[in-house]
């Protein structure tokens, strides 16, 4: 017999804090009823079946998994954007839902779904109600006096305000990609770093050198990471190259979740490899120092 679950819904892009009260309550509700807690997102933004320009991704779907399994989700059921599965109207939907299992649901009072967004949460509570379901609409969060959204938090990491970014995720802001082969040159200075590539739909913070940790086969790594186009050795396009400074090893096919905890300084070009390398060093122990690593 299949295991009853409270649904929380929403997409959850970056699973900020206004995302984790949401989650908070999914998790009270699943823990009295003795169901499952589960959360239901999207492969991609839904705005992406529409349009060519979607807002850029705080976190692709594997990161927002990892996430909301993190602040509690037991199952997280992540649909595809299709036009038939955005076509559904609001009540099927949720019908569906009920069938797999759903027992209840909770989200922001904001939260839209079904066609043309017609699902909302007034008319989840009615739905609810009809068929004796739980249901628990979670209002608007702030911080500082400012909703918590994720478009806020878009706009800080762009403008590289990470202390601010993070403070409103509520966790250190994740990047996660795989290790594929770059250009090298940061072994031969002594500093093997990790060529990751990205989902090309994930927005990238603010060009600079971060204090970060990287989790690999679920290990973490203190790792300075580098997030631009490297001018030094004539870059042509932007990378993220993190530098797990206790790893040994090879990283090459392996997945690493980069959580970026401190902004360290701007991008620059300096005049000889020598004078980068210095730099990255003492960005390594600016690292440790800060991350509090021996």
């Amino acid at each position: 017999m299949m295991k009853q679950k409270i649904f929380a819904l929403g997409f959850f892009d970056g699973v900020h804090l206004g995302h984790q009260a949401l989650l908070t309550e999914c998790v009270r509700l699943s823990r009295e009823y003795n169901c499952i807690a589960a959360a239901l997102t999207f492969e991609t933004h839904p705005q992406a079946l529409y349009t060519d320009a979607p807002p850029p991704l705080l976190t692709s779907a594997q990161g927002r998994e990892a996430l909301l399994r993190r602040y509690g989700m037991e199952q997280v059921l992540i649909l595809p954007v299709t036009r038939p599965i955005m076509s559904t109207p609001w009540e099927d939907f949720l019908a569906e839902l009920v069938d797999y299992g759903a027992m209840g649901f909770v989200c922001g009072d904001d939260f839209r779904f079904g066609f043309r967004g017609e699902g909302n949460g007034e008319k989840l509570r009615q739905f609810c109600a009809r068929r004796d379901l739980h249901c628990q609409i979670v209002g608007q969060q702030s911080l500082d006096g400012v909703r918590i959204s994720s478009s806020h938090i878009r706009n800080l990491l762009e403008n590289g305000d990470l202390t601010q970014a993070n403070r409103f995720l509520g966790h250190p802001h994740l990047l996660q990609g795989q290790v594929v082969p770059g250009r090298q040159i940061g072994r031969t200075m002594g500093v093997p770093t990790a060529n990751l590539q990205l989902d090309n739909q994930i927005l990238l913070p603010c060009p600079g050198v971060y204090a970060s940790v990287c989790t690999v086969e679920g290990k973490p790594y203190p790792a300075v990471t580098n997030i631009g186009n490297n001018p030094t050795v004539g870059g042509d396009r932007i990378t993220v190259e993190p530098w797990l400074l206790d790893f040994s090893g090879d990283l090459y096919g392996k997945v690493l979740t980069v959580e970026l905890h401190y902004f360290l300084r701007p991008e620059q070009k300096f005049e000889t490899l020598d004078a980068l390398r210095a730099q990255i060093q003492q960005d390594a122990q600016k690292t440790r120092e800060l991350l509090g690593r021996p």
